[in-house]
């Protein structure tokens, strides 16, 4: 009888749930999106139970695809859209709020006040981030503070907070609250070099520490699962989602990297077990840790808006009427036409982290017409990948000689073709897109015994597909000069 391990991936827009086989092949994949609240300019929110309904929606549609039962799942893994915060009630399991999403910038006065009063380089060398409102700790300060009786509840014990995994791990297990070293990094509340809750950013924030989960490993059999939509079997793996897709691409060796376009664009490459400290813009953060093992860490470079800009060219614009066809649109005209469009729609993230930021398009003309917005949106992604990779060379003093690539924008062709002509480096795809949910799928298969060891999950990875550079040295030094002069277009709005 064949043997499986699911994945929950929970991201920004949508949910999936996969089903891998002891080949780490992909068996079955159902998705279901979501609602994006905005509430305010800025404000970005989710409807927890909508995310929580989801899931007990796909886990048996996932299992009738794959034609399994519950019987032939050995262990499930989680995966989750980092930093977005949840509040909710112990007794009655229902959210005091709607859970504040990664991307929202409510918080971005008080964080920029709170640097100024604690100091960048104190703050990097504790939780290895900037003071920012991405990270979840000022989101979840602000439920405390607005949501009528909301504080009181937390001193007396009874709210807990928890990002999505945490959040899914409570209600499939009916009380377990925990969460692992990579979600708890993200929240600006974790000491790096500890990996336990950071007494000062406590205190900082005005946190009681009662609402906070219990930090483990991202490898390790948590609990077994209570609910009857997969009643008994373990969940045995936990890692934020760009973390996941690292371990996903068995980037498990010092200087190897990956990096995944989705709705934001996010490039990790393991440090080992050092801590490197950013001196340009980029995060220090936690790749993974195993039971029993030294914690593994990363370097991260965070884009906020990569395949969301195509998603506002198509709900927003009307430019489009599906994702898929951005290409086609851009393959209209031969080059952008000096045309750029930074999307700091909320703000810029790594390497530059300028909350003040709004997106803008420069360089128009009469001549500019749609296909030169729609490869400009592009092209967006690739130079702020560009910009973090030239960072990470910086830090780690390391020069990578390939990008592994994932995530749903990787389809587009175009757009793999510039990334690889503007970094100078082949980029390869692997077999499997749906690296963030294999990677939770090999967390939780490691600590199952599903899967033996490191070795046997890198003999699973292959190259589906790979783009070379084929860009002269002039041509890309002018493209990269005509972005990083619009990036500065886009300074001071707020």
């Amino acid at each position: 009888m064949k043997k499986y391990i699911i994945a929950i991936d929970q991201g920004t827009t949508s949910t999936r749930c996969a089903v891998f086989d002891k080949q780490a092949r992909l068996q079955a994949i159902k998705h279901k999106e979501h609602r994006q609240i905005m509430p305010h300019a800025g404000w970005v929110e989710h409807d927890a139970l909508e995310i929580w309904n989801n899931v007990l929606d796909l886990i048996p549609e996932c299992l009738q695809k794959a034609s399994a039962s519950i019987k032939d799942i050995i262990a499930v893994g989680i995966t989750n859209q980092r930093e977005t915060t949840v509040v909710w009630d112990r007794t009655t399991g229902l959210p005091v709020y709607n859970a504040i999403v990664w991307q929202d910038t409510r918080t971005a006065d008080f964080m920029t006040a709170f640097e100024a009063t604690h100091g960048a380089e104190n703050l990097q060398k504790s939780l290895g981030l900037p003071a920012n409102p991405y990270f979840s700790a000022s989101k979840l300060r602000w439920i405390l503070e607005n949501v009528p009786g909301a504080r009181q509840k937390a001193e007396a014990g009874t709210l807990l907070f928890g990002t999505i995994d945490t959040w899914l791990i409570w209600k499939l297990t009916e009380g377990l609250h925990i969460t692992d070293v990579t979600n708890a990094s993200r929240t600006f509340l974790m000491n790096i070099k500890t990996l336990s809750w950071d007494d000062d950013m406590l205190k900082a924030f005005d946190i009681p520490c009662q609402v906070l989960p219990e930090i483990r490993p991202s490898s390790e059999v948590y609990g077994e699962i209570s609910h009857p939509v997969l009643k008994g079997v373990p969940i045995a793996g936990n890692l934020g989602d760009q973390h996941a897709a690292l371990f996903g691409q068995c980037c498990f060796s010092p200087g190897e990297a990956k990096n995944t376009y989705g709705t934001g664009c996010f490039m990790l490459m393991n440090t080992g077990n050092e801590a490197i400290f950013s001196q340009n813009g980029l995060l220090t953060t936690l790749a993974y840790q195993v039971k029993n093992q030294a914690a593994v860490y990363a370097l991260e470079g965070s884009v906020a808006i990569a395949g969301a800009l195509v998603q506002w060219l198509r709900d927003n614009l009307g430019l489009i009427r599906t994702s898929d066809e951005i290409e086609e649109l851009a393959l209209r005209v031969d080059d952008n036409g000096g045309l750029y469009f930074v999307p700091a729609f909320s703000g810029l993230f790594a390497p530059y982290w300028r909350s003040d930021a709004r997106g803008v398009i420069v360089g128009m003309t009469r001549f500019s017409n749609a296909g030169h917005i729609a490869r400009a949106a592009l092209e967006a992604t690739a130079y702020q990948t560009a910009d973090v990779f030239e960072a990470m060379r910086k830090d780690s003093g390391v020069t990578l000689s390939s990008l592994k690539v994932d995530g749903g924008m990787v389809r587009n062709r175009l757009l793999m073709q510039f990334q690889a002509d503007i970094l100078n480096i082949p980029v390869l795809r692997p077999m499997i897109d749906e690296t963030t949910a294999l990677g939770a799928a090999f967390a939780a298969g490691l600590a199952s015994g599903f899967w033996s060891g490191f070795d046997e999950l890198k003999r699973t990875w292959q190259a589906r597909e790979q783009w070379l550079p084929a860009m002269d040295a002039r041509t890309r030094q002018g493209l990269l000069a005509g972005w990083h002069k619009a990036i500065t277009r886009s300074y001071d709005w707020v």
